[in-house]
Parts: C-alpha cells; sequence; structure tokens
C-alpha cells in the first residue's frame, strides 16, 4: 500500500519516494516482494502523486492500482477488488499478502513465514506482529487465551489501562484468505474520528463471522517499523547502511569504520577490495577485487575493474574504470567518462564523455572533455581539450602514442595524429598528421640588459 501522503514528513514529495539506503522507499519493498513471487503479482495501490509514483518505480513491472481518493486501509483493499478477485468471475488468488509501502526493512524471509503460518493455520486473516519496548501509539493486538487465535486489535486511543500494557502490536502486514476477504470487506464501517475504512477492523469483522484470525510475531521488531518522520527515516536508513556493511564484509570486503560510510543498498564490491573511511559509494556502483577507495572519494552509478587505486577526494559518476588504473587524488570523472586499463587519471584532472586509453596518462591539472584518448598517451599538466564554442560540443581526437606537452590547448574539433608530439604551450586550431611536431605559439624573443636598464632609469627619475 502507498497511496498515503505522509503529512508528518511535511514535504510536498509523496512518503513513498523518499530515499533510504539510496533508492525510495517503496522501491525496497517492492525488491523484496519481488523475492517472493514474480512483478505480475504484485500491486501497489497508489493515490498521493500517483503519477510520480508510477513512474518512480515503473521499470520494476509491478502492476498499479489507483486509489483515488484515500479513505484509509480498507479502502485501499476496496479498490482493488477486482484487480486481486478476478471481477468476481473465478478468484484470482486465494490468498493477499499485504505490505506497507513506508516500511522498508520487512525480509523475504518474514513474508514467506507469514504466508505459510497463514495456509498452516487455514485461517481468514492473519496478522504480523511484534513486541516493542515503547508500544505507545500503536494498535494492541488482543489474542484470544493467549494462543494463536486473536479477538481483536485495539488502537491506542480506544484501549483501556490495562490493554495498554500489551506490548505486542499490529505492524500492518497481513495475509487474508481472498475470496473470504471480499465476501466480507463491505461490512467495514466509516464510524470513527477519521471517517475512514480501517484494514484493522476486518479481525472484528472475521471474528463476528466466525471466522479464524490469527496471529504471528516477528523476532526482529525492526523490520516492521514504518517511517512516519524524518528522525524515523533516518533510523531506517542507518540500519540499512549498517546491514549492507555487514553484508559486504561477510563477501570478503574490507571497511574501515563502517558507520562513516555511505553505500548503497545496489552497491556490489569485489573480495579484498579495501574501503577507507568517509567513502560513499552510490546507486548501481559495482567495484571489482583487490581495489583500493581511499577516503573522502564519492562514486555514483559507475563501474570499476578489479585492482583499481582510487585515491582519497576522487568524485565519479556514471563512469567506467579499467583493470588496474590509478586515480585521483581529487580528480573528477564527469559522466560518460571511460577510463581503460592501467591509466592514470590524477590531481585536478577533470573528465567528461572521454575514452582514456590503455596505459594513458593525465597527471596534473587538466580538463579532458569530449575526447577520444589512445593508448600510451601522454597528457601534459594543464591541458585543456576546448570543446565547447559556445553554441555546440566538438570532439578532440587523440590517437596512439602522442605527447600532449604541458599548458597545450587543443581546440576541438581537432585530431592528434600517431605518435606526434605537441609542444608546451601550444594551441593547436588544426589537425596535426602522424609522427609530426606541433608548435602552436609565439616565438621567444630575448632582449639582453632591458632589466637592467629599465632599473637604472627608474632610479634616475627618483633622484
Amino acid at each position: 500500500m502507498a497511496a498515503g501522503k505522509g503529512t508528518r514528513l511535511k514535504s510536498k514529495h509523496p512518503k513513498v519516494l523518499h530515499e533510504i539506503g539510496g533508492k525510495p522507499i517503496l522501491a525496497h519493498v517492492i525488491a523484496t516482494a519481488q523475492k517472493v513471487v514474480p512483478a505480475r503479482d504484485i500491486f501497489v495501490i497508489i493515490g498521493h502523486e500517483a503519477e510520480r509514483v508510477r513512474k518512480a518505480v515503473a521499470g520494476t513491472g509491478v502492476n498499479f492500482v489507483l486509489q483515488a481518493t484515500q479513505r484509509g486501509t480498507g479502502h485501499a483493499l476496496m479498490v482493488a477488488r477486482e484487480a486481486l478477485s478476478g471481477n468476481g468471475d473465478r478468484n484470482k488468488y486465494d490468498q493477499v499478502i499485504v505490505l506497507s509501502g513506508d516500511a522498508p526493512l520487512i525480509t523475504a524471509e518474514t513474508i514467506r513465514k507469514l504466508s505459510d503460518f497463514h495456509s498452516a493455520q487455514k485461517a481468514t486473516m492473519t496478522l504480523l506482529t511484534a513486541d516493542l519496548d515503547d508500544p505507545y501509539g500503536y494498535g494492541r493486538v488482543i489474542r484470544k487465551g493467549g494462543r494463536v487465535e486473536v479477538l481483536e486489535i485495539v488502537e491506542e486511543k480506544s484501549a483501556t489501562p490495562q490493554q495498554k500494557k500489551i506490548r505486542e502490536i499490529n505492524s500492518g502486514f497481513y495475509a487474508f484468505d481472498a475470496p473470504a476477504l471480499y465476501v466480507h470487506i463491505d461490512r467495514l464501517s466509516t464510524e470513527n474520528a477519521h471517517g475512514e475504512y480501517y484494514l484493522t477492523d476486518m479481525a472484528g469483522v472475521f471474528h463476528r463471522a466466525r471466522k479464524k484470525v490469527v496471529a504471528i510475531k516477528t523476532s526482529d521488531a525492526g523490520e516492521v517499523l514504518g517511517s512516519n518522520t524524518r528522525a524515523e527515516m533516518m533510523v531506517l536508513d542507518a540500519r540499512l547502511r549498517l546491514a549492507k556493511c555487514r553484508e559486504l564484509l561477510e563477501e570478503g570486503v574490507t571497511i574501515f569504520y563502517p558507520h562513516t560510510c555511505v553505500i548503497d543498498s545496489d552497491v556490489e564490491v569485489g573480495a579484498d577490495t579495501v574501503i577507507e573511511p568517509f567513502v560513499q559509494l552510490l546507486g548501481s556502483t559495482k567495484i571489482g577485487a583487490d581495489c583500493r577507495i581511499r577516503s573522502y572519494s564519492l562514486i555514483g552509478n559507475s563501474v570499476i575493474g578489479d585492482r583499481v587505486t582510487v585515491k582519497p577526494g576522487t568524485i565519479m559518476e556514471d563512469s567506467r574504470v579499467g583493470t588496474g588504473a590509478v586515480l585521483g587524488p581529487y580528480s573528477h570523472l564527469r559522466p560518460g567518462s571511460d577510463v581503460g586499463e592501467g591509466a592514470h587519471v590524477g590531481n585536478f584532472v577533470e573528465t567528461k564523455k572521454i575514452k582514456l586509453g590503455k596505459g594513458s596518462k593525465a597527471n596534473h591539472l587538466s580538463y579532458l572533455g569530449d575526447a577520444e584518448i589512445g593508448e600510451g598517451v601522454n597528457i601534459g599538466a594543464g591541458t585543456i581539450t576546448c570543446n565547447y564554442d559556445g553554441v555546440n560540443k566538438h570532439k578532440t581526437v587523440i590517437e596512439d602514442g602522442v605527447f600532449i606537452g604541458s599548458d597545450s590547448t587543443l581546440v576541438a574539433p581537432v585530431k592528434i595524429g600517431r605518435g606526434s608530439y605537441v609542444a608546451a604551450a601550444s594551441c593547436i586550431t588544426e589537425d596535426v598528421p602522424a609522427d609530426a611536431l606541433a608548435l602552436g605559439r609565439a616565438r621567444q624573443s630575448v632582449k639582453e640588459g632591458w632589466a637592467r636598464a629599465k632599473r637604472d632609469a627608474q632610479k634616475e627619475k627618483h633622484q
């Protein structure tokens, strides 16, 4: 269920699209559900900012049900009647599992336990519950004589002092017998403070109809916690990221001071890679084996090969890096950068939409944009590919074995031929043939004694 607004967040954005662990809250729940059933059997009930929510997770292949007016959790299941029950012909599903779109820590194992317990008990409704040290604000589960069967769920404001002492709470996750659900769901009432249809009331509806309602308790209360406030979101984010670090540690990755690192849920890292403190690995980043990612580096949606060294302060976005390359310190690889095997991109070098060939080096203070650079190329300090004329971007081609002297400006479109040299401080505006030397600077002129004469003239002026 993902139709709510989340007013306590004080946000213009849909609640389920707020990010934790590097992706929308709802995306975590969908990813977990897909470990249990295929996407075609997952239905996301959307309402507030429905199209934004749909667009954000459409790539998962799940189905959507529109709850145009949000009249409660029970109403959400009412509008899903046709999608889930087959419009009355024959029941499309025997069992329906209800998950909360704002509770991203739920595990596939727990969902399977809920489903299997529901089937084993031949129940009409099964609640997933949890024991909380401080259950204030949650609905309390009233069991029948301490057994698995449930009499009702009592909300905080309606609970007696004795009932408020109960620590077992309703998590908002359920399993239903689908045919029975839609036979009885119209018995829900809006006679409550908010005038809404509450799904929790189905426990009472089924109890009065002499149907079996049971509960199963999760051993980890943390996995059912929702994210109603930003503070709660940050608690869940911290749990997710710490769990991700533990997962990587178990897979052979060394992470120094894990609590200082920001590693998103979908990041992959190979064995024997070392991640130093204060590193951020974001999005769908993939890092190979035996790499060293040094402190204060930020890598987003990039692919890094094996045995790569990323020195401190390197920033990388939507880029690829080949085996054995060395980056940084303080390099900036902007989207579209493709660094070849054994290549070097050094301190204060910025790249954008380039291909840097095997073994090529740009070690100092350069800007390389919209360029195709071959193998074994040396880019001297201060080199600039001038790719933008104020209207359009143009490409620079530097072939294998070229030497670009320091402080050169290459005005695109331009091609530097194989094995050629560009002299330091040259401005190159025309193509350079293979094995040539290109000089694009004024001839040096030396005037001997000029400085001494100038100083003597200044002395005479002040005497």
